[in-house]
């Protein structure tokens, strides 16, 4: 298998995979804000929650869910911003994976990534490093 990159490029293709894997890792655990309510530990991410509370109709009382797992619907996500910051941050990982996994097949095929391939998915990559950055650490 001949490969289009040179040393660099090879060593860019595979901190740019880890470094979106990481990116959505983060993205998918709950674990963005730690707390407790109702006396039990809490915490949860833009889309996804563990321990939370809801409304039981029929004792007419809010218990504890003890279990992790998303938002019922798009608009369960508790505020607008969170909303927007699920949305960005989101779209950032799948630009940082999709210049990672063009990057991994440009070690394995030859002529696939020229300069300017090079260059476009650097801008690419840069601008989902920002939406993943700027949007989780501003949430």
């Amino acid at each position: 298998m001949a490969s289009s990159l040179t040393c660099a490029g090879i060593i860019w293709a595979f901190l740019s995979f880890l470094c979106a894997a990481a990116s959505c890792v983060g993205f998918f655990m709950p674990y963005w804000l730690l707390g407790s309510q109702l006396e039990k530990s809490v915490s949860f991410g833009t889309f996804r929650r563990c321990s939370y509370p809801v409304r039981d109709e029929s004792r007419q009382m809010t218990v504890m869910v003890e279990q992790c797992g998303r938002y019922a619907s798009f608009q369960a996500i508790p505020s607008a911003e969170w909303r927007i910051c699920t949305v960005v941050t989101g779209l950032g990982c799948g630009l940082l994976l999709l210049v990672a996994l063009t990057a991994l097949m440009g070690c394995c095929v030859s002529e696939l990534i020229s300069r300017t391939v090079g260059r476009v998915a650097g801008g690419i990559q840069f601008l989902g490093g920002k939406c993943s950055c700027s949007e989780g650490m501003g949430c």
